[in-house]
């Protein structure tokens, strides 16, 4: 583990106890978010280790010019029991994020107990750790996802019907755990339920990349991109800095506490295409398919006695969301600075000097 030397802050974040500097563990380290979670403490001067089991992590993810952190990354998954347990009492935390975790949805329906076993078990046995070692705060990476069945928006932390699909439902879980440990032992938990997430790094070379990815993608290589259903849906997105500023500022509040990461803004496939293809200076029509297309890849999902609902994938792919961040801005003087223009922006320079570099 390498100490901290004092860089310039993030925007928006702030330092607890009076200026504190705190010893910090970030689990998915080598993630789209986890990497740059890690850089902007470093910047903020905390002494920072990162851990991934690189199962969906990069190296390309923790190296930034001012700082490579690839000596500072633990390969441990958080569900070894021993090393975990080791770690934590060896490094005696201040802080712990988990950022690690299974996201994409497809990979979660085909494999449940994979899912259940990083997302909902890796976490209690994170918690199990902190709470034995006398972690100050531990933050969970949560998701608007669990909102999939809500019909009143903008939707709020307080009041929603539990989930149906198994990633939302690993996170839910994850969440009522947290809830638990914090009412149980006086624990200080706080879960970000995050919205779309984008930015720099985001992963557009998986096999169903996140959608900001996937368009910027196939625009750089002049290619038609295919998306689903009738490009109406609309979801809400928030810029990875702003995610990571509102990240920095709840380690004060004690107990349990769950926070929208929102724009209170939404936008449509549509519209983010119309942006993106501006930007790029591109003129090639999408094809719109049926929301059948998108599971095409994930035939086991069909299969078995009971195969999944189609209605289930279609509610899926044509999902609306809408998060309100009042809570954040109330509670932790949060809100996003990054419009969705200037944000675009940013991943397509980032994203098109990636795939020139390959």
């Amino acid at each position: 583990m390498k100490e901290a030397t004092q860089q310039p802050g993030v925007a928006g974040a702030t330092t607890p106890a009076g200026g504190a500097r705190m010893k910090i563990l970030v689990t998915g380290a080598a993630g789209f978010i986890g990497g740059q979670l890690c850089h902007a403490l470093w910047q903020n001067g905390h002494t920072v280790m990162g851990l991934d089991n690189y199962s969906y992590g990069n190296a390309d993810n923790v190296r930034f010019d001012d700082h490579d952190f690839t000596p500072d990354i633990l390969k441990m998954d958080i569900r070894d029991m021993a090393g975990i347990a080791a770690l934590f009492e060896q490094e005696k935390f201040d802080i712990v994020y988990n950022i690690a975790g299974i996201a994409p949805l497809p990979d979660c329906q085909s494999n449940p107990v994979e899912a259940v076993a990083v997302n909902t078990l890796g976490l209690v046995n994170l918690l199990e750790n902190a709470r034995r070692t006398g972690v100050k705060h531990i933050i969970q990476a949560s998701t608007n996802a669990m909102y999939e069945g809500e019909t009143v928006f903008p939707t709020v932390e307080t009041s929603f019907a539990p989930p149906t699909l198994i990633y939302p439902n690993t996170k839910y879980c994850a969440e009522r755990f947290c809830q638990s440990f914090a009412d149980t032992y006086g624990m200080n938990i706080t879960c970000l339920r995050f919205a779309n997430v984008y930015g720099p790094h985001i992963d557009c070379l998986r096999k169903q990349p996140p959608f900001v990815g996937y368009m910027i993608r196939e625009l750089y290589y002049g290619r038609t991109p295919q998306f689903h259903s009738d490009g109406n849906q609309r979801r809400d997105y928030i810029y990875v800095e702003d995610l990571i500023a509102l990240a920095m500022r709840v380690w004060d509040r004690p107990g349990f506490d769950a926070v929208n990461v929102s724009s209170n803004t939404n936008y449509s496939v549509r519209e983010l295409y119309a942006i993106a293809s501006r930007l790029m200076h591109k003129d090639i029509p999408a094809e719109y398919c049926p929301p059948a297309h998108y599971w095409a890849k994930y035939p086991e999902l069909y299969g078995g006695a009971y195969g999944i609902r189609p209605e289930i994938l279609d509610h899926e792919v044509n999902k609306y969301s809408l998060c309100d961040n009042t809570h954040a801005k109330e509670l932790y003087g949060w809100e996003p600075k990054v419009t969705i223009e200037e944000g675009l922006r940013r991943v397509i320079e980032a994203e098109c000097a990636m795939l020139a570099g390959l």
